[in-house]
C-alpha cells in the first residue's frame, strides 16, 4: 500500500474520498457491495508501476465518502453523476474505467449516459443488460427467484441493518467477502443471514485479518445503510432511465467474471453472455473472460491476473 495517496474531491454536491497512485492516463476502479477502494489495492499497484495512474473512489455512502440520508439520493443517475464529475475534478476529457460488481453497474450506465468520457472499459461480475420496459428490476428478481432472493431481502429499511448489526461487522463482511456458492444468495426469514451465508472456518490465502479489519473499521463508522440503498433504488432506477430504453453500450470493453461467480448461475445468464446476447446489448465488447474457481471477488481473489487482464486491455488504447 505504500505510496497511495489520499484526499478528497467536492463532486456533485458531496465529499468523495479517493485513493490513488501513479502518473499517466487515469483509470478509475469502481468497487461494489460490501466493499471499498481497499477492494482494488493490488490493482492500484499494479497500473501505478505499469504508467497509469490509478484513482479508486469510495462511492457515495461507503467509507470516507459522504453519505446522504435520502434514499433516493443514491439512485444510477446520482452515482453516474458522481463519476462524471470526478473525472471533471481530475481534470481529465477522457479516462479508462474498470468497474466489479455495483461499480460494473455504474460503469455500464456512465458508457450510457456519457461515452465520451470513456476510452475503454474493463467490468467484472456483472453484465449490462438492456431495459425491460414491461418488468420492475426487483419484480423481475422476485419472480426469479422468491421473496427469499436476498436482493428482495435488502429492500427492507432498517430491518437488515439490524440484522448486520446483531451478527456484527466483521463478520458480515467475513461472510459475504468468502461467499462461494455458485448460486444466488436465499435469505429465509426464519434462518436470516447468520444461517444463509456460509461461515468461513479460516480466510482463504487471498483475504487476510487485517484486509477484514480494515474493511471493517470503516463500515464500523458508516454502517451499510449507504451500500443498502444502491440496492433499494433498483426499482426507481428503472424509472429514470426510461428515456433510454434499448441503448446499447458502444464503449470498446472486455468482460471478466469467475465461474463460481453467483452472477454467473443467474437462470439464462451464461446462454446471453456467450450466445450473441451480451454482443447485442454492448457491439464493441472485445473480448469475454470466465476464470475456473474463481468466485464473485474477483479482483481480490485473482488480484495479479485480473490486473494483468486490465493491462492487457488498457494499453491497446
Amino acid at each position: 500500500m505504500e505510496g497511495i495517496r489520499h484526499r478528497t474531491l467536492q463532486v456533485n454536491g458531496i465529499e468523495m474520498h479517493i485513493a490513488e497512485k501513479g502518473e499517466g492516463p487515469v483509470v478509475i476502479l469502481l468497487h461494489g457491495f460490501p466493499e471499498l477502494w481497499y477492494s482494488w489495492r493490488h490493482q492500484i499497484v499494479s497500473l501505478a508501476a505499469r504508467g497509469y495512474r490509478a484513482v479508486a473512489p469510495d462511492l457515495r455512502g461507503y467509507g470516507d465518502t459522504d453519505a446522504p440520508s435520502s434514499t433516493s439520493a443514491y439512485s444510477v443517475l446520482h452515482i453516474v453523476g458522481d463519476i462524471v464529475a470526478l473525472i471533471d475534478a481530475l481534470a481529465q476529457d477522457q479516462v479508462f474505467v474498470v468497474g466489479h460488481d455495483w461499480g460494473a453497474y455504474v460503469a455500464w450506465w456512465l458508457c450510457v449516459l456519457r461515452p465520451e468520457k470513456v476510452k475503454a472499459l474493463v467490468n467484472l461480475s456483472v453484465v449490462y443488460n438492456l431495459r425491460n420496459p414491461k418488468r420492475r428490476t426487483v419484480d423481475a428478481i422476485r419472480d426469479i427467484f422468491g421473496e427469499d432472493h436476498y436482493i428482495c431481502r435488502f429492500q427492507e429499511q432498517g430491518t437488515i441493518e439490524a440484522e448486520f448489526a446483531q451478527i456484527g461487522t466483521t463478520t458480515i463482511l467475513k461472510k459475504f467477502l468468502t461467499y462461494r456458492t455458485p448460486a444466488a444468495i436465499m435469505v429465509p426469514k426464519e434462518k436470516g443471514f447468520e444461517g444463509s451465508l456460509e461461515t468461513p472456518i479460516s480466510l482463504p490465502s487471498w483475504l487476510t485479518e487485517e484486509d477484514i479489519n480494515y474493511f471493517a473499521s470503516k463500515f464500523e463508522k458508516s454502517g451499510f445503510t449507504g451500500g443498502l440503498n444502491f440496492y433499494r433504488c433498483l426499482d426507481l432506477n428503472w424509472e429514470l432511465t426510461a428515456p433510454w430504453g434499448g441503448v446499447q453500450v458502444k464503449v470498446p470493453t472486455k468482460f471478466i467474471v469467475g465461474d463460481l461467480d453467483l452472477t454467473y448461475h443467474t437462470p439464462g445468464i451464461q446462454d446471453y453472455i456467450h450466445k450473441g446476447g451480451f454482443k447485442n446489448a454492448v457491439p464493441l465488447l472485445e473480448d469475454i473472460v470466465v476464470m475456473e474457481g474463481v468466485g464473485h471477488f474477483i479482483n481480490q481473489e485473482k488480484a495479479h491476473d485480473i490486473s494483468d487482464l486490465i493491462y492487457d486491455f488498457i494499453s491497446k488504447f
